[in-house]
């Protein structure tokens, strides 16, 4: 008989508070918004045909189709199973082979050196522990592959969204922010001696939504697990100070002119060679 530690506890109560966060919702109507900057992302690492890549917290597709399309031999792992559902559908709906499953970046069920390079776009910056996480991107990499990283910067307009999210339901203690992955610091440190040339550029991805900003921040409210998981938090007078602040920073940031909302928001590109 296994006993459990208070650790794993721990792990097992993280790793079900992550998956109910990204299955609230439907991440996919947020993920379309900024697609065609996802695969700019993947068309600079300019994968070969055959090269065998991992997309971490691969959500519905954005990376992981793009990649597949250029040949590799790509397999996406992701803890919310209704995004590996839409993932899927968009692989069979273009005819790419495409190995998706459920599983935590924090312990994947792959060999060490199993992949040539191993990318994720705002997606493993999210596990709840960084360290376990940025060990495990490292381990599955083959000794001469890359770790590309796509992570909000925390000063960058999601960084703000989250800030403000912040101050109305604050996170649970003892879990880093997920905005320290932004930090060309912090990235040094977690992924450590065990990699060499990382180069960290700031980039910038455009959110599109055919509507005013008011509709775009109930579309989060309605479909970010995040935010939809914050709001749920709140009482109805918490709920509309939240929407106002929302709201503002949304129409503050907004490009367009015709009713429709466009925000630039800044990541960090994380590229790490593995030892």
């Amino acid at each position: 008989m296994t006993t459990l530690t208070m650790d794993d506890v721990e792990t097992d109560a993280l790793t079900a508070r992550t998956r109910t966060t990204w299955m609230a919702g439907d991440f996919g109507r947020i993920a379309r918004s900024y697609e065609p900057g996802a695969a700019e992302f993947i068309t600079r690492l300019n994968f070969r045909p055959g090269d065998r890549v991992l997309d971490v917290a691969c959500g519905t597709g954005n990376l992981a189709i793009p990649a597949a399309r250029a040949g590799a031999r790509v397999t996406g792992i992701d803890i919310a199973p209704n995004l590996l559902e839409q993932a899927a559908a968009w692989a069979r709906a273009e005819t790419l082979s495409v190995e998706f499953e459920e599983g935590n970046a924090e312990r994947m069920p792959y060999p060490d050196a199993a992949f040539d390079a191993v990318v994720t776009m705002f997606g493993a910056m999210f596990a709840p522990r960084a360290e376990e996480a940025a060990s495990e991107l490292v381990r599955v990499t083959r000794s001469g592959g890359r770790i590309a990283m796509a992570n909000w910067t925390p000063d960058g307009f999601i960084g703000q969204m989250f800030k403000i999210v912040g101050r109305h339901v604050p996170p649970p203690p003892g879990v880093s922010s997920p905005l320290m992955w932004g930090a060309e610091a912090t990235v040094a440190e977690r992924l450590g001696n065990q990699v060499a040339d990382l180069r960290c550029t700031s980039r910038t991805i455009t959110f599109n939504f055919p509507f005013d900003p008011a509709e775009t921040v109930e579309t989060f409210r309605t479909y970010y697990g995040p935010t939809v998981r914050a709001f749920a938090a709140l009482n109805p007078d918490g709920q509309e100070a939240l929407r106002r602040d929302l709201e503002a920073l949304w129409a503050q940031h907004n490009r367009a002119q015709n009713g429709e909302t466009q925000v630039n928001s800044t990541y960090l590109e994380v590229i790490a060679v593995r030892k």
